[in-house]
């Protein structure tokens, strides 16, 4: 008898349960239940279908030959039944039954099932905002204005789209300086708006460490970007059922349209009503074959929790790649194989403007929060030899255990190419690598690609002298509290002149490494040098010399001048 699979969830994850389960088993009949209109489409394309690159929706939902993947396409080209708008209401797991119901009509109806694939997806984590109606009196909710946003399916992104092409809006809030938030950004500014982000955490981009986020918030900034950190909004207020400002506990700021983006939490309620084991995370908690508590329904996607490879705790990562890997290990297992999802790395690449953001693996902050003995090096670099055209700088943040010498982590921002570097990464996390597998691992070079020590090789071999103690390193972050704190030691710049005269740091002292040698004298031994150059390759030769001459108390900015996000002087 063929085996009767339900999925309930036909975006990303439950459309990939399904198209592999039936180039598995010819015989299967198998259904695909969606609340939503549009199925099986690319959610991580929205932002650009906003900013206009991407220009009609259904290009999100077109297979690469331009089919588009629609209720019929699924019956005819696949075998697989569809019912979108239909929402599942309930789960009989000792009958081995749904109910769903039609949310246009309202009619009822039961499937019978052997599996049962729940790949209910993400939710908006939406914050207690207040809001007003200038026009009426008392509190209205704050979905209920126009033109207050999220991004949570094509018919959001069709509703800000709209909101800009009629030329509704002109200045725009964002509130949340996370992925979304940023992406949205762009794609806003593209759009020729005003924009403003309000992110009530010191720093932007919570997925990086805050001295990595600082750079991106300057070079977003420097964009025209009015970003606000630390700011908590407390409420909308509208003019005729239209949100006209926002109101933080800092300030007030005009706005036509706002896109919520604060994030995602697991979907997980219906699992939850069917008393499937949740995990802490609220997540359904689901073992290496993505089964749950129930071994006759799987879960996959964004509504389930997985294992983050580095630390092995538990973890939510709402990633399109994840779903479908996940995706395609339920089908093998549904039609008998013995598939397994290991776990993720939290690994995250994005676009800003010119910039590229990637990260992978453990930040500095989590890692000390799980009691890792952390060390990293900051390295600013280009992404292809210096002297080869185009070239453009990168700034590359790797971490490690200092016990150890396993590898944490990785962030890299910047104007170059990054994606080399995280994949390979990434791949090291994967394996359990430590840093000196990088730092001898035979990368491909050619001037047009890299330079000849490549950059992640440089930040491995950084990183190695740390960690065997042949330089201490301290991050532009702490340098500045530091001089806030007004504490005494010596800022030594040993770049020459010439970049001394272009741009400096306020109350540096020049001491190019040239002449450091014979200038000794002029540094007392009994207070803390802190040396830098541009990068800081200069710097660490500089503390090299230093300690070699008697001074113990030396350190090295990492990064140089060119990680230093604070005011300078030109």
């Amino acid at each position: 008898m063929a085996k009767r699979v339900v999925i309930v969830g036909g975006v990303a994850a439950g459309p990939k349960v399904a198209a592999k389960l039936r180039r598995l088993d010819q015989e299967a009949d198998i259904t695909i239940l969606e609340r939503g209109k549009f199925l099986s489409y690319a959610g991580c394309g929205l932002p650009y279908y906003v900013g206009g690159e991407i220009k009609e929706y259904r290009e999100l939902m077109e297979t690469p030959v331009g089919v588009l993947r629609d209720p019929e396409f699924f019956e005819k080209s696949k075998g697989i039944r569809v019912y979108n708008h239909t929402e599942v209401v309930k789960i009989d797991r000792k009958g081995k039954m749904v109910e769903a119901r039609n949310v246009n009509t309202g009619e009822v109806f039961t499937l019978p099932y052997d599996y049962l694939v729940l790949a209910t997806g993400a939710k908006v984590s939406f914050p207690p905002i207040k809001a007003v109606d200038l026009d009426h009196p008392g509190e209205v909710s704050p979905r209920d204005l126009g033109h207050v946003y999220t991004l949570h399916g094509i018919e959001d992104a069709e509703a800000i789209r709209w909101t800009i092409t009629e030329k509704l809006a002109r200045k725009a809030v964002v509130i949340g300086g996370g992925l979304i938030g940023m992406e949205m950004t762009e794609s806003l500014v593209k759009n020729g708006l005003e924009v403003t982000i309000l992110e009530v955490l010191p720093e932007i981009l919570p997925i990086l460490d805050e001295d990595m986020g600082i750079l991106v918030r300057r070079y977003c900034q420097s964009q025209g970007v009015n970003v606000r950190v630390g700011e908590k909004v407390e409420r909308f207020e509208g003019q005729g059922g239209v949100v006209k400002r926002v109101v933080t506990d800092k300030g007030v700021y005009e706005a036509d349209l706002v896109v919520v983006a604060t994030g995602f939490k697991p979907n997980s309620d219906l699992a939850q009503r069917a008393g499937l084991e949740i995990g802490e995370t609220g997540g359904i908690k689901v073992d290496m074959f993505m089964r749950t508590s129930d071994p006759f329904i799987f879960a996959v996607g964004d509504c389930v929790e997985v294992e983050n490879l580095v630390c092995g705790k538990a973890a939510y990562m709402p990633m399109g790649s994840l779903a479908n890997k996940q995706g395609r290990v339920a089908a093998i297992n549904i039609a008998g194989g013995h598939e397994v999802f290991r776990g993720g790395l939290n690994s995250v690449i994005f676009k800003l403007f010119d910039y590229t953001i990637a990260r992978a693996g453990l930040t500095v902050r989590q890692a000390k929060d799980m009691g890792y003995e952390v060390e990293y090096a900051l390295v600013p670099a280009p992404d292809r030899a210096h002297y080869f055209p185009g070239a453009k700088r990168v700034v590359t943040k790797l971490i490690a255990d200092r016990r150890s010498g396993r590898l944490l982590g990785v962030q890299i921002i910047g104007p170059g190419d990054v994606t080399k570097t995280v994949y390979a990464v990434a791949t090291a996390l994967y394996y359990g690598g430590v840093v000196e597998d990088l730092s001898s691992i035979d990368l491909p070079y050619a001037p047009p690609y890299a330079s000849a020590i490549d950059n992640l090789c440089v930040a491995a071999n950084v990183l190695r002298n740390k960690l065997e103690g042949r330089m201490v390193g301290i991050s532009p972050h702490e340098v500045e509290r530091k001089r806030k704190r007004n504490e005494e030691f010596i800022l030594l710049d040993v770049r020459t002149p010439k970049e001394y005269q272009s741009v400096r740091i306020p109350g540096s002292t020049l001491i190019p490494l040239g002449t450091l040698a014979q200038r000794l004298h002029e540094l007392p031994r009994d207070k803390e040098i802190i040396t830098f150059c541009a990068v800081s390759l200069r710097g660490y030769e500089a503390s090299l010399i230093l300690r070699h001459n008697g001074f113990t108390n030396v350190k090295v900015m990492d990064g140089g001048i060119s990680c230093w996000p604070y005011e300078l002087e030109k």
